[in-house]
Parts: structure tokens; C-alpha cells; sequence
């Protein structure tokens, strides 16, 4: 019965997620220090994937690992942006700096600070993934990370490129 009820709050977390505007609430730009709201970092007209993460999240490492080794491939065949948000503490932006030059991250990536975001977003584990559509709305929410998850993530990543 407890899974049964698990479910179905994720079903309803998921669904009151998509189609929703985004947050307004800030987050820090890692190698500049800046805060920016989260609902301007996104290119209008452009799907975006969201990958949320943390410094101590082994699945999380996996799944930016696997994405960051097929996104040249990916965007040979769909136009969109790729970013990440870590959830580590403030105290932990040198680390989140350190891990992506030395992983060779060529894509935004961001701190929340204080888990505002996080709140804001309704989501309690990561990783989580977010794909932002055309007009600025979540469109797909996934949690967790299984390998041959992003094989999911990717479709839908095609499918709203391909979306007018």
C-alpha cells in the first residue's frame, strides 16, 4: 500500500511539474560568482536539459558522464542546450568548480546554494532531470538515474526539437 501511495504522489509531483513556468529564483553561475534567475538562463525558442546533481551523488556523476560523452553526437541531430545545477552547499562551490574543469565540462553550470531552487522546483533526490521546452515550460521530469535512462531523456529531447 505505502508503494502504492509513493506512486501516486510522484505521478501527481510530475504532473503538476510539467507545463509549469519556470522559477524565478536565483541561482550562482559557478566560475563567475553571479547570481541569475533560473528562469533566464535558458535561450528562448531552444529546448534545454536540465541535469540537477551533487558533488557527493554517484548517479548523478553517471548520468552528466553519459550525457556529456554523447551531446556532440545528440546535437548533431537536434538543436538544444545542456546545463547542470548542483544542490551542494555554498561552501562547496570550489568543489563543484574543481570536479567540472577537471571532468571538462563545456556547458553552464550552476549552484543552488540554499536548495531555493530545489524547493521551489517540489523535487527531493538527485539526480533529477528537467527538459525545458521552446516556450519555457517543463515539459519532462525524471528522477533518479539507471543506466540506458538517457535513452528516455534523448527522445524526448527529439521529439520537442522537432515540435513547432
Amino acid at each position: 500500500m505505502k508503494k502504492i501511495i509513493l506512486a501516486l504522489a510522484t505521478l501527481c509531483l510530475v504532473f503538476n511539474l510539467q507545463a509549469q513556468d519556470l522559477p524565478e529564483t536565483e541561482i550562482t553561475d559557478v566560475n563567475t560568482g553571479n547570481a541569475i534567475a533560473f528562469n533566464q538562463t535558458f535561450e528562448k525558442g531552444k529546448v534545454t536539459l536540465v541535469s540537477f546533481w551533487a558533488t557527493w551523488c554517484i548517479p548523478c556523476k553517471k548520468e552528466i558522464k553519459t550525457v556529456s560523452l554523447k551531446l556532440a553526437d545528440w546535437k548533431k541531430e537536434a538543436d538544444f542546450n545542456y546545463m547542470t545545477v548542483s544542490i551542494d552547499e555554498s561552501k562547496s562551490i570550489g568543489l563543484v568548480r574543481s570536479y567540472a574543469k577537471v571532468q571538462g565540462w563545456t556547458f553552464p553550470y550552476y549552484i543552488d546554494v540554499n536548495s531555493d531552487l530545489k524547493r521551489s522546483l517540489g523535487f527531493q533526490n538527485v539526480p533529477f532531470t528537467v527538459i525545458i521546452d521552446k516556450n519555457g515550460k517543463i515539459a519532462f521530469t525524471h528522477s533518479g538515474y539507471e543506466e540506458g535512462g538517457e535513452v528516455e531523456i534523448w527522445a524526448k529531447i527529439k521529439e520537442l526539437c522537432a515540435a513547432k
